[in-house]
């Protein structure tokens, strides 16, 4: 399946991205996610979801993994899927991480959000940012995928 290389590739540069935090908190569990961690949802505020993450990736010491997409992507809930059955690398995940689920849809494109975030190619999008907002990454999920091809 090609799909689950790709996602390796994806959290394999997130997480050198993250090493020097990964030895910050090395031990520390995935407690109760925030529910801007867990659902896309087009009700949402996602400048007050993203002050909240900035603030629990200050508390945690840990930067805010930004994630567009929306519950009509297939590729989002793949890449759920993929960590629901690879425990071990969702819980790296959320060590290194505060995860932040950006919905952008039909009914809630949220059009001023996503003007202060550079362009989105495609969907899932991700961003890294520090835990003072400070942006170190934009990768279209579409460029793993073509790394793929060429491998």
């Amino acid at each position: 399946m090609k799909f689950q290389p790709l996602i390796i590739l994806l959290l394999s540069s997130l997480f050198i991205i993250s090493h020097t935090n990964a030895q910050a908190i090395a031990g520390t569990e995935v407690k109760e996610l925030p529910l801007y961690s867990k659902v896309y949802d087009d009700k949402r505020d996602p400048f007050k979801d993203a002050q909240a993450a900035i603030k629990l990736a200050q508390a945690t010491n840990r930067n805010v993994l930004i994630e567009i997409g929306g519950n009509w992507c297939s590729w989002c809930h793949k890449m759920d899927a993929f960590l629901v059955s690879h425990p071990k690398i969702y819980q790296q995940l959320h060590n290194n991480y505060v995860l932040l689920k950006i919905n952008v849809s039909d009914a809630n494109s949220n059009e001023a959000f996503m003007k202060s975030l550079p362009p989105v190619q495609g969907y899932p999008h991700m961003y890294v940012s520090t835990n003072t907002g400070a942006m170190l990454l934009s990768k279209d999920t579409a460029e793993l995928l073509l790394s793929l091809i060429h491998i």
